[in-house]
């Protein structure tokens, strides 16, 4: 088993704080190994309800007798099965001295799950759970990452095939039976086909008209297919940023899906040979670096952003934090040179630095506020 540290710490430092904490992630993300890994490592007592367990169920058939009496942490697993309880927490987390905290398990985001928003509001922690990232691996396993993906059974398989055998099952359970469990109207085949052409538009800026032609549907009936997978961690859509500049700029986002393994299944990639040799291996290593960027720096989705002008300037990653803008150009080269777009974009948006995320094997500077930085030393130079 693959130990999360650095998750279960910063659990742990939520639930110090707040009387609810929501995990959230993907299905298959790991979240109920770590939390019960949380559990083992906790003194005191603890309760674990796998609510699509039948037996556990029964024993939250009225959720306030069954949980007012508990002390220490209580765990509810896949909570968007039983939504009724979260009124239910609401009373339990009000009470003072409070004898227990809850940890609530999902795998749709908060937005899906309206009633923690409704029911909770000030109360509740949200912390998301995505795959393994490259700070959890070993420094040789990266390229291994990037091919199978973050979906821990999917990265630890014995065999590429295996791990790609997986990832096909992964796929059918979840469109089968996962997303009709959130009350999603839309067919599992047709939700297939959707996916499976936005694995083609991976890293490109959303047109939303052009596959609902595809589809022979609306564009708005395509952005809720859009919507469905963002909701529930399969795909990122990356906001554009608005500069207050007298150039015409980009104002639909970009749309990656978020596990590297997922896409190369969708595009019938299994091996590293294979994707050597798929023309969409530019577009994936830019989406698998963009995800681990956004682990590294340790930032919110809000803070995150791409930015392009029509003109033709264009950064890949724009992260907006407290002391301004920082800007993150993602090119698949062993040579990176600091470009004119680059410069361009440097001073439209006045960023702070901006960082050339290349394949070579050094990091050093490019220009003044331009440095290139080996992918292979992300974590040390980031």
């Amino acid at each position: 088993m693959i130990r999360r540290t650095a998750h279960i710490n910063a659990l742990e430092s939520l639930l110090t704080r707040n009387p609810v904490v929501a995990l959230l992630g993907a299905r298959q993300a790991g979240k109920t190994t770590l939390a019960r890994e949380l559990a083992r490592l906790r003194t005191g007592p603890t309760h674990l309800f796998d609510l699509e367990s039948s037996a556990d169920v029964a024993r939250l058939a009225d959720p306030l007798l069954a949980l007012s009496s508990l002390r220490g942490l209580v765990v509810l697993d896949e909570i968007q099965h039983r939504p009724e309880i979260f009124p239910t927490l609401r009373v339990l987390s009000d009470r003072s001295p409070n004898p227990a905290r809850f940890l609530v398990l999902g795998s749709a985001s908060p937005r899906l799950l309206r009633q923690t928003s409704e029911s909770l509001a000030g109360r509740i922690a949200y912390y998301e759970l995505s795959g393994l990232s490259l700070s959890e691996i070993a420094e040789n396993e990266s390229d291994l990452l990037w091919l199978r993906g973050g979906f821990p059974r999917s990265f630890t398989a014995e065999s590429h095939e295996e791990s790609y055998r997986w990832r096909k099952d992964f796929l059918q359970t979840f469109l089968g039976q996962d997303i009709p469990q959130f009350g999603v109207a839309v067919s599992s085949a047709l939700l297939d086909r959707f996916w499976s052409m936005l694995a083609h538009y991976h890293a490109q800026v959303w047109n939303g008209s052009e596959l609902g032609r595809a589809f022979g549907v609306s564009h708005h009936a395509v952005r809720r297919y859009l919507d469905i997978l963002e909701a529930t961690f399969m795909v990122r859509s990356l906001k554009p940023w608005s500069a207050n500049l007298g150039k015409r700029q980009v104002k639909s986002p970009k749309i990656y899906l978020r596990d590297s393994g997922l896409l190369h299944c969708f595009l019938n990639v299994t091996t590293r040979l294979e994707l050597e040799r798929h023309p969409k291996i530019g577009a994936s290593w830019e989406g698998f670096i963009l995800e681990n960027l956004i682990r590294i720096l340790g930032v919110e989705d809000r803070q995150c952003y791409f930015w392009a002008a029509h003109a033709g300037a264009e950064i890949d990653l724009v992260v907006q934090d407290g002391s301004g803008l920082r800007g993150f150009e993602i090119k698949r080269t062993a040579a990176p040179s600091a470009t004119r777009s680059m410069r361009s974009a440097l001073d439209d948006l006045n960023l702070r630095r901006l960082d050339v995320i290349h394949a070579g094997e050094e990091s050093f500077p490019l220009a003044k506020r331009i440095h290139a930085v080996a992918a292979a030393r992300l974590l040390q130079d980031i």
